[in-house]
């Protein structure tokens, strides 16, 4: 199992990264060249870097990615396409995206875009929360000890 992470916005990084040291799954970060960083990573940790283009981590993500394989995204468009492949996939908020709840999440966010595209107001998500971080560090957990 190899962990790819949507790495351009993405908060939860460090607890990847220490989780999955500790029992030695290796992490792959793909990122924007706008995000580059001379920082050197620790060990058993990847970062591959990508233009700037709206799905370029997508796509390279989606090139890399094997059944099997564990993916943290917030990008529902990615998220479905990494579960049709076999892959378990994470959400930073502390869930996990399913075949049962992609559809639903797929279509809420359709009808947002329409909504904004119409000219209303729509809500952007709510703001990142100590609480979901640990709910993401036990899923997270959780997952990678299975």
């Amino acid at each position: 199992m190899n962990i790819y992470v949507d790495a351009d916005a993405c908060p939860v990084k460090d607890i990847i990264i220490s989780e999955a040291a500790n029992v030695g799954i290796p992490v792959i970060l793909v990122t924007s060249f706008s995000h580059y960083s001379n920082a050197e990573q620790p060990s058993g940790v990847e970062t591959i870097y990508v233009d700037s283009g709206a799905e370029a981590a997508d796509y390279r993500i989606m090139g890399l990615a094997k059944t099997g394989d564990l993916l943290v995204t917030q990008d529902y468009g990615l998220a479905s396409l990494a579960l049709a492949r076999g892959c378990i996939v994470l959400h930073h908020k502390g869930y996990r995206y399913t075949n049962e709840n992609i559809d639903e999440l797929l279509q809420s966010r359709y009808l947002s875009a329409m909504a904004r595209k119409s000219g209303k107001r729509t809500k952007g998500p709510k703001p990142f929360t100590e609480e979901d971080r640990e709910k993401f560090r036990e899923l997270f957990r959780m997952t990678i000890s299975h």
